[in-house]
């Protein structure tokens, strides 16, 4: 029987998950959040697991920094005993239903969460698709298997990849590269400020299995003209994240950009009339 009560603790008395992979961004939504806890408190008990002398958090970090940043001396815990498989799952699960997830944060939740359930032999086999189809009632198997390879990429790359920078279909051919062929493939991204399309990552990964992918090599596919990349007038992303919340996307980041470009024209058109 599993043994659980609610308890008004203190905040800094709860410790990060081990090994958390959701970040906790300080942005307009959790700015929404402290509004929220300000006028209504916190509605729903934030859950933990006994943990030596304290308790570790499984699920309500978001809300545990809306507590902080408000002084609440004490927030609302389920303390629930778990073993280190079930408070994984919990953990993942509590917040896979979040909107806009980053695919790092996807691919490290949906790699541990795969991990807890083969250690409590929920899976068919190590990967197979009726283990990873468990894994997520939104994501197929595959498409989860693809999210988990993401975490094959070394930190820099995988950046680009939450960035919006690099498509989640040429990352997953990228993260078969050794990490120090990612490293150079980093390098020469920085100084050409070009990103491959699926079809330069895929022979570059080919290429990689080959033991042939030598920087002149990558360098030589990074640097071909493509198609879609002809006349185009390209912004680093570093020097626009200034402008914009943290939380968005270098899609994003566009889209606001065109309404200010289109503002601009309407206003001007309207001024020379």
């Amino acid at each position: 029987m599993v043994k659980e009560f609610i308890s008004q603790l203190p905040p800094d008395k709860l410790s990060p998950f081990a090994k958390h992979p959701y970040q906790v961004r300080e942005d307009a939504a959790m700015d929404e959040l402290v509004e929220s806890v300000r006028t209504y408190g916190i509605l729903s008990p934030l859950l933990a697991r006994p943990k030596g002398e304290g308790y570790e958090l499984v699920s309500g970090h978001r809300r545990r920094l809306a507590a902080q940043k408000l002084g609440l001396p004490t927030v609302p815990v389920l303390v629930r005993e778990m073993t280190d498989d079930e408070a994984v799952i919990l953990m993942v699960d509590s917040n896979l239903q979040r909107e806009n997830l980053l695919p790092s944060e996807k691919s490290f939740a949906y790699k541990m969460k795969l991990e807890a359930m083969k250690h409590q032999g929920m899976t068919c086999g190590q990967v197979g698709h009726k283990s990873r189809d468990a894994v997520s009632n939104d994501d197929s198997g595959r498409t989860i298997q693809r999210y988990i390879r993401l975490t094959n990429l070394v930190p820099p790359l995988l950046q680009m990849v939450d960035d919006g920078r690099i498509a989640l279909s040429p990352a997953v051919e990228l993260s078969y590269l050794t990490r120090d062929e990612q490293a150079e493939l980093w390098d020469l991204i920085g100084q050409e400020d070009a990103t491959p399309s699926l079809s330069q990552s895929l022979r570059m990964k080919q290429l990689s299995r080959e033991a042939k992918l030598t920087p002149e090599v990558l360098y030589a596919i990074l640097t071909e003209e493509k198609p879609n990349q002809k006349e185009q007038i390209r912004i680093k992303t570093e020097s626009l994240r200034k402008y914009f919340p943290r939380n968005y996307s270098a899609q994003q980041m566009e889209r606001e950009i065109i309404k200010l470009l289109e503002a601009r024209y309407r206003a001007k058109d309207r001024g020379e009339r």
